[in-house]
């Protein structure tokens, strides 16, 4: 049986994590094109920046988490993006730096792997209660 409220969860969380998109690729952008930054500290720089905006949206809108464990839910999202970020920096090494594919192309096919990844931890370990 589909769970329609776990897919508007799903959804919503899509929703955010685009946001988060437009965060990170231009922050990315920002730092490799235009001031030269490493493409990997860019990379992790957008990430991270955008993992943060993710959290606040999320907690508000999608999981509408009322938990006073802020902290604890706060970094519980950003350890699961940190490991999104390892997995996200592996497959643009991967696919931009072994196999040539354009760095932006490689971005977005790490993207869509690793928001799996996010929401599936964050749904069972930071919001499990919403």
């Amino acid at each position: 049986m589909i769970d329609v409220a776990f897919i508007l969860k799903f959804l919503k969380f899509c929703t955010v994590g685009f946001s988060g998109m437009i965060i990170d690729f231009g922050t990315t952008w920002l730092l490799k094109e235009k001031l030269k930054v490493n493409k990997y500290i860019a990379n992790s720089c957008g990430f991270i920046l955008a993992a943060s905006s993710n959290y606040m949206l999320n907690r508000i809108w999608t999981f509408e988490s009322h938990s006073q464990r802020i902290a604890s839910e706060y970094f519980s999202f950003v350890g699961i993006s940190v490991v999104g970020l390892a997995l996200n920096n592996l497959i643009v090494f991967f696919l931009s730096d072994k196999l040539k594919w354009n760095f932006y192309l490689s971005k977005i096919f790490a993207i869509g792997v690793v928001i799996l990844w996010n929401f599936g931890m964050n749904f069972i370990f930071t919001f499990k209660n919403y």
